[in-house]
C-alpha cells in the first residue's frame, strides 16, 4: 500500500468523506480519507436516514451559504444518479411572548436580505394547509418551499464512492493515533501504518477537539453534548407522508423539530439542545427516557396522530463551540492542517464545507464568505466569552 499522499482526510462522515471528493477531483489517487469505524457504524453525526435542509436560517452568515450548499448536493446528484435532497417545504412555528418569536424574526430578516422567498402567516393558515396541525390562534409560521430532507446516510456513502471512483484511498477501521506536524510534511501513526502527507484535513466530528488536544496540543472550548431524536411508530402513515406534510420547527422557550415519514414507516421528532454535556470517554448510547417521553407528550399536542409507540431513538454527539457557529479554517500555527467543527448542524451543508476545505487545503484561500468561521474568532479564543448554543439566540428580541 502507497503510504505517501498529497492529501489527507481524518474523518469519513458527512463533511470528510465530502471533502475526499472534492480533493479527489484535483488529486485523484493523491488523496485518502481515514476512518476509524467501518461502513454504517452508527457513532457518528452522519449515521441516520435524514437531515433538515434549508435555504431559511437564522443569520445571513448562513443563509449566504444555502443556495451553494444545494448546488454542491446537486453536483453529487448528477455525477451519482442518486437523489439526495427531498424538496418537500418547511414551516417555522413560534410562540408569542418567547424567545423562539424573537429567532422567527431572524429567519425572515435572514432570508429577506439574501433575496430567499418565503411566506409569514398565521396559526389559521397553518392548519388550512396542513391540518394535522392543531396550534393557538395566535402563533405565526414562516414558510420556505425548498426546505426538505437530505438523506445524509446515502450523501456519505455517494461521496465517499465519487472519491474511490476518481482514484481516492478510502481506509475504514483505521483509526488515528499519532499526528506530527513539525514539517515539512504531517506524518500520521494509525492503527493501519504510518502515513506521511502533505497537507491534512480534520473533520472527525466531536472526536476532533480530541484530536487537536492530545496531538497537537491545542485546546478548544468545544462543549460535546448527547442529543437524541425519536422514530414514533404512527399509525397514521398516510397524513405524514412527504407529499402531504413539511418539514417542521417549532420555536418556543423550548425548541422542538420534526420530520414526515421516511427512511422508516415511522416519523421522527427531537428536542433541541437539552442533552447533558458528556466526554468521549463518559458517555452513554442509553436514550433518556424522559426526553422520549417530553417530546411524545409535545408533538401530540401539536399534530395529533404524529406519534405512537417509540420504534427506536437513536443518540448522537454534538460538537459545540460557544457562539455554536462552525470552525472551517486552516489551523492556526499549523498551515498544513484545516480543520472543520460542524457544531452540530452542519449536515446540511457537508457538501460545501468540504468543497470549501478542499479548497483551502488546495488553494489556501475560497471564495465563499467563511469570515465568521474563523478559527481564531473571540468566541474560540477569549476564556471570557459567554456561550450561547442555541441558534439565533443571542440575537433574539421578543
Amino acid at each position: 500500500m502507497n503510504r505517501r499522499f498529497r492529501y489527507a482526510v481524518v474523518g469519513a462522515g458527512g463533511i470528510g468523506s465530502a471533502a475526499a471528493y472534492w480533493l479527489s477531483r484535483v488529486a485523484g489517487e493523491e488523496v485518502l480519507c481515514l476512518e476509524q469505524w467501518g461502513a454504517n457504524h452508527g457513532r457518528g453525526a452522519s449515521e441516520d436516514h435524514s437531515r433538515i435542509i434549508r435555504l431559511g436560517y437564522h443569520s445571513s452568515r448562513y443563509t449566504a451559504l444555502t443556495r451553494d450548499s444545494y448546488a454542491a448536493w446537486e453536483r453529487a446528484e448528477r455525477e451519482s444518479g442518486i437523489p439526495l435532497v427531498h424538496r418537500i417545504g418547511m414551516v417555522n412555528l413560534a410562540s408569542p411572548g418567547t424567545e423562539g418569536a424573537g429567532i422567527l424574526e431572524n429567519y425572515e430578516q435572514a432570508m429577506t436580505e439574501q433575496d430567499i422567498p418565503y411566506e409569514r402567516f398565521g396559526a389559521a393558515e397553518v392548519m388550512r394547509r396542513w391540518p394535522q396541525f392543531r396550534l393557538d390562534a395566535d402563533h405565526e409560521a414562516l414558510f420556505q418551499p425548498d426546505g426538505g430532507i437530505l438523506d445524509i446516510r446515502k450523501g456519505v456513502a455517494v461521496h465517499l464512492a465519487l472519491a474511490r471512483g476518481n482514484g481516492a484511498t478510502v481506509l475504514p477501521h483505521t483509526q488515528v493515533t499519532a499526528i506530527d506536524d513539525r514539517g515539512p510534511s504531517v506524518q500520521l501513526r494509525t492503527t493501519g501504518g504510518d502515513f506521511e502527507v502533505e497537507r491534512l484535513v480534520l473533520c472527525a466530528g466531536a472526536w476532533t477537539a480530541d484530536l487537536l488536544e492530545t496531538q497537537l496540543g491545542i485546546r478548544w472550548p468545544i462543549r460535546l453534548t448527547q442529543e437524541q431524536v425519536t422514530y414514533f411508530a404512527t399509525t397514521h402513515l398516510r397524513d405524514f407522508t412527504p407529499d402531504r406534510f413539511p418539514i417542521w420547527i417549532w420555536h418556543g422557550d423550548e425548541e422542538f423539530y420534526g420530520f414526515p415519514v421516511y427512511g422508516e414507516m415511522a416519523t421522527k421528532a427531537a428536542k433541541e439542545l437539552c442533552g447533558p454535556s458528556v466526554s468521549l470517554d463518559e458517555w452513554s448510547w442509553e436514550p433518556d427516557r424522559e426526553r422520549v417521553r417530553r417530546v411524545g407528550e409535545f408533538v401530540e399536542g401539536i399534530l395529533p396522530g404524529y406519534s405512537g409507540p417509540e420504534l427506536y431513538t437513536r443518540c448522537c454527539l454534538y460538537d459545540m463551540p460557544p457562539d455554536r457557529d462552525f470552525v472551517v479554517d486552516r489551523l492556526p500555527g499549523h498551515p498544513s492542517i484545516a480543520v472543520c467543527i460542524g457544531a452540530g448542524h452542519a449536515a446540511k451543508f457537508a457538501a460545501l464545507l468540504g468543497r470549501i476545505l478542499a479548497e483551502i487545503t488546495v488553494d489556501g484561500s475560497t471564495e465563499f464568505p467563511i469570515e465568521a468561521f474563523r478559527a481564531d474568532r473571540p468566541a474560540m479564543v477569549d476564556p471570557d466569552y459567554v456561550p450561547a448554543y442555541r441558534l439565533g439566540a443571542e440575537a433574539a428580541t421578543v
